[in-house]
């Protein structure tokens, strides 16, 4: 089966309602793709957690190394793994009730997007939000 990501008008929907984004495998070098999608989304206004194995700080914002170490919990997380990484990303996200994720550019799974959709979570796969947010909310 494949994933079929929600309509403009449900990601636009999306990214009015989140405040608190998790941008799962942030790198801390600032020409990557990761980092410069978070600082992005910092400069929109909400308010990034960084998620990575090995990092202590990265954009001056404390790491956590999963998305069920992270206090409060978030309202998305946007990820940046590897295809054959998403189930553990998937599992992870269930398990810290994450209510939406966001699979970047080339990050694709169906599996672990319908296994998450099947249970109650916004998937939005192959997508990069940074561009999602400029084309659709115009910033």
């Amino acid at each position: 089966m494949v994933h079929e990501n929600p309509s403009d008008p449900a990601i636009s929907e999306l990214l009015r309602s989140v405040r608190r984004i998790a941008v799962v495998g942030l790198s801390p070098k600032p020409h990557r793709d990761s980092n410069l999608v978070a600082r992005f989304l910092i400069e929109q206004g909400y308010d990034v957690v960084a998620v990575h194995p090995r990092e202590e700080r990265i954009l001056g914002r404390p790491v956590y190394r999963r998305l069920s170490d992270v206090p409060g919990g978030v309202d998305l997380a946007d990820v940046f793994r590897r295809g054959d990484a998403l189930g553990e990303v998937v599992d992870d996200a269930l398990e810290a009730h994450v209510p939406a994720l966001w699979f970047q550019f080339n990050c694709v799974n169906e599996l672990a997007a319908q296994r998450a959709a099947t249970a109650g979570v916004r998937v939005v796969m192959d997508r990069c939000i940074m561009v999602d947010h400029r084309r659709l909310l115009g910033s």
